[in-house]
């Protein structure tokens, strides 16, 4: 397993010192300390600006699963740029990947003109989709975010249906342009544009912890689904048949929050017995995540379109969307974007999505985050700030709760927002980063590389049982 990492990547007692080790001898390009450098992205960078308030680093240099700030100080990296280094930080197969198109003379930006390059990466993509999909399937570059594929979905079926309502779900997020902005079930985004609900229409997703129906477990996915049946057949209801319906199999920014198998399904047999195609979001979740080459597969079914971004361009920008060919009724240039054709990206993305199949890191990612999710369940018994344990493979979430809120068993718990960020600052301090996300920024998210080893999680859960002890004591 994973034989081709680099050498550094050892045991865990080791790791990080000889990480630091390997590039100290070297002439650090760098001089300025980091508050300098966080002080001018402060006074120069947008308001917009997110990650930096959180994780106040000025990165100099990675390498797998750690990353190097300008100070010397190693981190583990448990972000990964929110999923998109499968591999990790500049990964061995990837460099020479790029290394290779650059000594080639290759161009680097061809629009949507073919390749050799781009031919083979087709083919990589199309090997690793389900067959039953991928036999009469279509694939259509986009301009290099996942947001840009949810809106070229968006755009592929409403041309085919010659509708216009979309259906999405309570706490979906499928990235911050205006069309996908529509989609979102996050508010706070939303309320400065003015037009928060603007042709779409939204529907329960099945989050057992917080069941919407007041039911949980199966009678919950069954409640959900009946409303939903109700939504797309009721000729009474005000909701006039859709073009689409969007979900994401698990729900990343919502709060890492899987849908059951039996949910996915009978979503699946609503949607086709409704004339409604189903747009699968696996920006986040795709290419080994969950377990998984992509998270549909753990139900079985065969949607009508899929997004993808982040893992699939290796580490450099990409997006596509896939879909079934009786979809294909747009017209050329119906959806377009310059950058839709970075060489480098497809290159990157070829050797990423080989080299995942070659060590089948989907099934590692699978093993070892239950191992981590086993750590974290242990920790429950003995954190009840630790409300819920949940994910799938290396897509896992950490419900954040205020146990001395929750004495009512009636009532919902309540989320921890100012308790889940200390949690984070305090792994930070340790040399962890971890990210935030679902309701009131509650639940800590953990999305490590996929080459992360047994060892590396048994140091992560020491870090965040150390920084969850501190952070969890009366102040």
């Amino acid at each position: 397993m994973l034989t081709t990492v680099a050498s550094a990547i050892r045991a865990v007692s080791t790791e990080r010192d000889e990480f630091a080790l390997r590039h100290n001898a070297l002439t650090h390009p760098y001089t300025l300390e980091s508050n300098v450098l966080l002080e001018r992205q402060a006074a120069r960078e947008s308001n917009a600006r997110s990650y930096p308030r959180r994780i106040p680093l000025a990165l100099k240099r990675a390498h797998g699963i750690y990353v190097e700030d300008v100070e010397g100080r190693v981190f583990i990296d448990c972000l990964a740029g929110a999923g998109t280094l499968a591999l990790g930080h500049n990964h061995p197969v990837v460099i020479e990947a790029i290394q290779q198109v650059l000594k080639d003379g290759l161009p680097l930006h061809t629009l949507d003109l073919t390749t050799p390059i781009k031919d083979r990466f087709i083919q990589d993509l199309f090997d690793v989709l389900p067959p039953e999909f991928a036999r009469d399937a279509k694939v259509q570059f986009c301009g290099p975010t996942g947001a840009d594929a949810v809106e070229a979905a968006l755009k592929l079926v409403k041309t085919a249906t010659g509708r216009g309502t979309m259906l999405a779900f309570h706490g979906a997020y499928h990235g911050m342009t205006q069309g996908a902005l529509h989609l979102m079930g996050s508010l706070g985004p939303k309320r400065p544009l003015n037009s928060i609900l603007q042709g779409v229409q939204f529907l329960p997703y099945p989050y057992d912890y917080r069941c919407p129906f007041g039911l949980g477990g199966e009678a919950g996915i069954q409640a959900g689904l009946r409303y939903i049946e109700t939504v797309l057949n009721d000729p009474e209801g005000g909701v006039p048949q859709p073009a689409g319906m969007i979900f994401e199999a698990i729900q990343g920014e919502g709060g890492v929050i899987p849908a059951p198998d039996t949910w996915v399904r009978g979503i699946r047999k609503l949607t086709t017995q409704a004339n409604v195609p189903l747009i699968v979001d696996e920006v986040q979740s795709g290419f080994g995540r969950t377990g998984k080459m992509f998270a549909f597969e753990h139900a079985g079914i065969t949607p009508d379109a899929v997004a993808l971004s982040k893992a699939i361009g290796g580490s450099l920008p990409l997006s596509v969307i896939v879909y079934r060919g009786e979809l294909d009724q747009w017209g050329p240039g119906a959806h377009a974007g310059t950058f839709r054709g970075n060489q480098m990206a497809m290159a990157a993305g070829s050797a990423t999505i080989r080299f995942i199949r070659a060590e089948s890191l989907h099934e590692h990612a699978g093993k070892v985050g239950q191992r981590l999710v086993n750590g974290l369940k242990q920790l429950q018994g003995d954190f009840p700030q630790i409300g819920d344990v949940r994910g799938r493979g290396l897509m896992i979430g950490v419900e954040i709760i205020a146990p001395e809120d929750n004495q009512d068993k009636a009532a919902q718990p309540s989320a921890a927002p100012a308790l889940a960020s200390a949690i984070q600052a305090e792994c930070l301090r340790r040399g962890l980063i971890i990210e935030l996300g679902g309701r009131y920024g509650s639940v800590v998210r953990f999305l490590p590389p996929l080459i992360i080893t047994e060892r590396q999680i048994d140091h992560v859960l020491e870090i965040f049982t150390a920084a969850l002890q501190v952070a969890s004591r009366p102040q």
